[in-house]
C-alpha cells in the first residue's frame, strides 16, 4: 500500500434513525462500496491518498475550451453547455475514488448499505448536506432527481432509470433503490447521479432551463457569470458545507474557475502561448516534442508534465453508422479499414511516438488476447457463433500497412472486400450493381485540427479507390444536433473506460439504445452477442470471471470492424504555468482523468 503523510482520525459513521426495511439478505451501512472485495480506504480515512490535505487555498485557474456554448445545463440532451460543468456544478450520493479500479465513498450520503446479492442499495443523507443557495439536501430532492434524469435527462442517465423497480423513502434521510435485475455495479452507478434541487422546477420545464440560469447543486463551485460563447466563471463558495470532510479533504482549491472559449485549437494553443489560460492538455505526442519549446517553458514559467494513466486505451478514431448503406456490410467496413494507412498517418502526425490502439481494452489486463478465444472466453461467445463477426472467435487484429505511402497491399485487400461486397471501379468511380457511386460524408467538430489532418491523408487513400469523400466541418453546436440525430456516415469518436467498465458498456454499445436519439452508440450496433457479455461482465462474481467477460466484450467490438482506430493517450501530457501543481509522489490510477485537474492540484502562493 502506498504511505500516507496524514496522520488519521475517527470519523463516525451514523445511521438511519429508523429501521431499513426488512430484507431477507443481511446488510449494513458502510462508509463506501467497491466492485470486488472491501475499500482500499477504511472508514476513519482523513483524506484521500493521492491529495494534499494541506494544499493551500486560493488562486484562479483559467481553462480553455475550443468552440462556444449555448447552455449552462449539461444534465439535459438539447444545447451546447461547456462540458466542465458537469462535473463542477453539482455533486452525487457517493464519490468515485480516483486510485481503485471502482470503489464508491460518500459524498452526499454518509453512509450506503446493499444485501449480499446487491438487489438493492439503500443510501442515508448526511445531515449538514445543503445546495449552493443554503437550502438542504432532502430525499425529495434525491428522488426527483433520479426520476427526471432517467426520463427527461440526457441519455447518459436513462438507461439505469429502466433498471431501478422502485424507489422509496425509507427513513427522514435515507432513499431505497431497488432493482429489476442482479447486477453488481448496480449499486455504486446508483450511487454517482447528480443531485439537483427540486424546487428549481417548480414553476419550469426541466429541458427549458434557459442560458441565463444554470442548475443549481451542492459542489463547492456555482457559476457567477457568464458571457455567451466567450467564458464562463465558476466561484468557490469558502462556506461550503461539506469543506470539513474527508473525501473532500485537499480539494477544490482555487477560489475560481475560468473557463474560456476559442474558435479552434490552434487559437487555444496560442493563447496559452500568450499567459491567458493557465493550463493545456496536448494529445500529439509528436507536437509535445516538437511546439513546446517556447520561451515561457525554456525560463520555466510552464512547466511539461507527463502522468500515467493505468487505465485502458479505450477507442479513438473514425466511427461507421451502420444504420445506414455502405457502412451495414461488414465486408465495406473492413475494406475502409485496410485503406487507412496507420502507420504512415502516425509516422507523420507523432513521428510515431503514440502507440495504436489494438482494440476497445487494449494495454490493460482487459484487453483480448491474441489468437483463437480460449476458455471462458470462447465459453461465453460459442453460443453465437454462427452470428457473431468473423474473427471474434478465430482471433482477429488490425491490418498493418509497410509503412510507405501508397500501402499497396492493404489497399488491394480493401478492392477484394469492396468487389465481394458488389463494388467495382467504372470510369475512376467506384460504383455497386445499380450504379451508384460510393459517396459518403465524414463530419468533424470545427477546430479538431488533427482530426482534420488525419482526414486529409485518408481521404487521398480512399480516393485511389474510387471512393468520393465529402468532409463537412461544423460549429459545435451543429455538430452536437447530428450526433443527437445519427445524421452522419462517419464521425470522429473518444470513448475512455476505467479498469472496472460495466453499464456505461450498455450506454455505448447497448441494443436498447442503439435508436434512441442522443444515444452514445454512434456506430448504431445492435448485437445479442454484446449485450450477453455485457450482462456477464456485470454478474460477475469475481475479477477472473469479469475479466473473461471482457475480454469476450473486446473481441466483438474489435472483430466488428465498426471503428478506425489511430494513436492512444496512454500518457497526459498537461503543460501549466509553474504555480499549479499537484501531488507527484503519488498520482492516481486514473490520473489523466478530468476529476484529477482540475479538482486535486493547488495554486502555490507567488
Amino acid at each position: 500500500m502506498r504511505p500516507h503523510f496524514f496522520t488519521r482520525r475517527i470519523i463516525t459513521v451514523a445511521v438511519s434513525l429508523l429501521a431499513p426495511v426488512a430484507s431477507p439478505a443481511h446488510a449494513e451501512p458502510s462508509h463506501g462500496i467497491a466492485m470486488y472485495g472491501d475499500p482500499a480506504l477504511p472508514p476513519d480515512f482523513v483524506a484521500l491518498p493521492y491529495v494534499n490535505p494541506d494544499a493551500p487555498k486560493g488562486g484562479r485557474l483559467v481553462s480553455g475550451n475550443a468552440g462556444g456554448f449555448d447552455s449552462l445545463n449539461p444534465y439535459v440532451i438539447t444545447g451546447n453547455p461547456p462540458w466542465q460543468l458537469r462535473f463542477l456544478i453539482s455533486e452525487s450520493l457517493m464519490y468515485r475514488s480516483q486510485d481503485e479500479p471502482f470503489t464508491v465513498y460518500g459524498l452526499l450520503a454518509e453512509s450506503v448499505e446493499v444485501p449480499e446479492d446487491r438487489s438493492w442499495v439503500e443510501f442515508t443523507l448526511r445531515e449538514e448536506a445543503r445546495f449552493s443557495d443554503g437550502s438542504p439536501v432532502t430525499v425529495e430532492d434525491v428522488m426527483w432527481s433520479y426520476e427526471t434524469l432517467g426520463t427527461e435527462g440526457n441519455a447518459r442517465y436513462r438507461g439505469l432509470w429502466t433498471l431501478i423497480e422502485k424507489m422509496e423513502q425509507t427513513g427522514p434521510r435515507s432513499v431505497r433503490f431497488t432493482f429489476n435485475k442482479i447486477d453488481r455495479e448496480l449499486p455504486l452507478v446508483t450511487g454517482l447521479r447528480p443531485i439537483l434541487k427540486k424546487a428549481q422546477f417548480a414553476d419550469r420545464s426541466f429541458t427549458g432551463l434557459s442560458l441565463q440560469e444554470a442548475p443549481i447543486g451542492s459542489a463547492p463551485y456555482h457559476v457567477s457569470a457568464f458571457e455567451p460563447a466567450r467564458s464562463v466563471t465558476l466561484t468557490r463558495d469558502p462556506d461550503y458545507w461539506g469543506k470539513d470532510l474527508p473525501i473532500r479533504a485537499g480539494t477544490n482549491n482555487f477560489d475560481e474557475i475560468r473557463i474560456e472559449f476559442y474558435g479552434d485549437n490552434a487559437v487555444l494553443f496560442e493563447a496559452f502561448k500568450g499567459g491567458e489560460i493557465s493550463y493545456i492538455r496536448e494529445f500529439n505526442a509528436e507536437k509535445w516534442n516538437r511546439d513546446y519549446d517556447f520561451p515561457a517553458v525554456r525560463s520555466g514559467d510552464i512547466v511539461l508534465s507527463e502522468i500515467d494513466s493505468g487505465r485502458p486505451s479505450g477507442i479513438t478514431g473514425f466511427v461507421m453508422n451502420t444504420r445506414r448503406p455502405p457502412f451495414d456490410d461488414i465486408r465495406v467496413r473492413d475494406a475502409m479499414l485496410h485503406a487507412f494507412n496507420f502507420e504512415y498517418v502516425n509516422e507523420t502526425l507523432t513521428g510515431g511516438r503514440q502507440t495504436r490502439i489494438t482494440s476497445y481494452f487494449s494495454h490493460s489486463d482487459l484487453g483480448m488476447r491474441e489468437g483463437p478465444a480460449q476458455g471462458r472466453v470462447r465459453e461465453l461467445l460459442a453460443p453465437f457463433a454462427d452470428t457473431i463477426p468473423e474473427g471474434a472467435l478465430e482471433g482477429y487484429a488490425l491490418p498493418v500497412s509497410d509503412g510507405t505511402p501508397r500501402n499497396r497491399r492493404n489497399i488491394r485487400k480493401a478492392v477484394a472486400l469492396l468487389e465481394e461486397a458488389g463494388w467495382s471501379v467504372d470510369g475512376g468511380v467506384l460504383r455497386n450493381a445499380e450504379g451508384r457511386p460510393f459517396r459518403f460524408s465524414l463530419l468533424l467538430r470545427q477546430g479538431a485540427n488533427e482530426l482534420q489532418t488525419i482526414s486529409d491523408l485518408y481521404v487521398k487513400a480512399l480516393e485511389r479507390l474510387g471512393i468520393q469523400v465529402n468532409v463537412e466541418v461544423v460549429d459545435n453546436a451543429q455538430y452536437q444536433l447530428r450526433l443527437t440525430d445519427f445524421d452522419f456516415d462517419m464521425t470522429d469518436i473518444r470513448r475512455q473506460f476505467s479498469l472496472s467498465p460495466g453499464n456505461d458498456q450498455r450506454i455505448y454499445w447497448g441494443s436498447d439504445v442503439a435508436d434512441t436519439p442522443g444515444s452514445r452508440n454512434l456506430m448504431g450496433v445492435a448485437s445479442p452477442a454484446i449485450d450477453a457479455t455485457i450482462d456477464a461482465m456485470l454478474a460477475s462474481r469475481s475479477g477472473e470471471d469479469f475479466t473473461a467477460a471482457t475480454r469476450a466484450l473486446d473481441r466483438l467490438l474489435t472483430a466488428g470492424r465498426y471503428v478506425i482506430p489511430i494513436h492512444s493517450y496512454d500518457v497526459g501530457r498537461i503543460a501549466h504555468v509553474d504555480e499549479l501543481t499537484y501531488r507527484r509522489d503519488h498520482t492516481p490510477l486514473y490520473g489523466d482523468s478530468v476529476y484529477f485537474l482540475p479538482e486535486v492540484w493547488w495554486m502555490e502562493p507567488q
